[in-house]
């Protein structure tokens, strides 16, 4: 599984690496909301929520929709534009009269994407203009208990009205919390997007993608840039460009921008504590699935004491040969047993560092 972008025909002067206000803000109410997903920032969620206004938590509260299950494309309003070649605001005002010019549909079809499952990949009328896809989104909205259901129908009911809410919001939060947030963050990102710059400049668009993450590979023959991820999407440059935005809040995050018409986007985490090269999401399939076999546990408890040889394996645990260089098979295409030679002898171990992390390399996998 994986999210693909046809790059056929883009330009070099079309990528561009960017901070964007808004995405960043729009990444700490996620975090705030869900703190789970970003131990590492616990301690900025605690001091933060510890001051926060309780009507502005309120408020937060009421549409969460917009950025707790994941993150709404309405925070990379730039991508929307019609020519396909805006870039983030350098201030958030200037993100937030981006967002203003996004059209009712646009906006209504970003804000219901994840929370009513409405379609984001191919060309088709939205919940304004079709009474199925509104009868829809009630009913999902609805499943989702009666704050949601609310907002929803004043979404649908009057789209101008929610927009002016969302702005103020967003500016109310900047002045509680953010402002001061982005001003510590900023330089960290400026610095990301100069080097990747560099790297687009000077060694390629292979090289900029491979230091924006592991997870991201180029196909230069086929023209496609694919990312790995427990998801699936497509999406086209086109005759637009591909941004490349940074965030420091967003670890273990990597989130690809594939709404139809709308420019790509690949939105990254920096400056975290993410592995150099984490485990593909087919490794961490094998992983799970080689320790999930109980056998294969019991094996691994034996192998994490000591080397063991296969025989002494099959003795300690009442199999024959065979059947257990099977079971090592499984561990060592899955990277969690080593093998070394004494002699005659062929020791298998555990590799306790590559356990010990498939905890996080499981977080990482999931949320990517």
């Amino acid at each position: 599984m994986s999210v693909s972008i046809d790059i056929a025909g883009l330009r070099p002067e079309r990528v561009t690496a960017v901070p964007s206000p808004l995405a960043e803000l729009g990444m700490a109410l996620h975090a705030l909301s869900e703190p789970g997903h970003h131990p590492g920032l616990q301690g900025w969620v605690t001091a933060v929520t510890a001051r926060l206004d309780p009507h502005l938590a309120d408020r937060m509260c009421e549409a969460d929709f917009l950025w707790r299950t994941t993150f709404s494309d309405l925070f990379l309003p730039s991508a929307g534009t019609p020519d396909r070649a805006a870039l983030p605001g350098g201030t958030l005002t200037e993100e937030l009269d981006l967002l203003d010019k996004l059209s009712d549909e646009q906006f209504v079809d970003a804000a219901l994407e994840f929370t009513c499952a409405l379609p984001h990949g191919a060309p088709g009328a939205g919940p304004l203009t079709d009474e199925g896809l509104r009868r829809r989104s009630l009913e999902l909205a609805a499943a989702r208990g009666p704050r949601q259901t609310e907002f929803t129908e004043r979404l649908l009911a009057d789209p101008p009205r929610i927009r002016a809410w969302l702005r103020q919001f967003l500016q109310d939060c900047d002045e509680a919390f953010f402002a001061g947030t982005w001003s510590r963050l900023r330089h960290q990102l400026a610095a990301d997007t100069r080097h990747k710059t560099e790297l687009l400049r000077h060694k390629g668009l292979a090289e900029a993608l491979a230091a924006v993450s592991p997870a991201v590979t180029l196909d230069e023959a086929a023209g496609r840039i694919t990312v790995d991820k427990l998801g699936e999407g497509r999406t086209a440059t086109g005759d637009g460009g591909l941004l490349l935005i940074p965030t420091s809040l967003g670890w273990p995050h990597l989130m690809v921008l594939h709404r139809y018409g709308w420019q790509p986007v690949l939105h990254y985490p920096v400056g975290s504590a993410a592995p150099a090269a984490p485990p593909t999401v087919e490794q961490l399939a094998l992983r799970m699935t080689a320790l999930s076999h109980p056998v294969r546990m019991r094996m691994c408890r034996d192998l994490a004491r000591s080397a063991y040889t296969t025989g002494e394996l099959a003795r300690a645990h009442g199999m024959t040969a065979p059947e257990t260089s099977r079971h090592l098979g499984v561990l060592k295409k899955a990277g969690l047993v080593t093998t070394r030679r004494r002699g005659r002898y062929v020791l298998h171990q555990l590799d306790v560092t590559v356990v010990a992390r498939l905890g996080g390399d499981f977080l990482e996998g999931i949320l990517r």
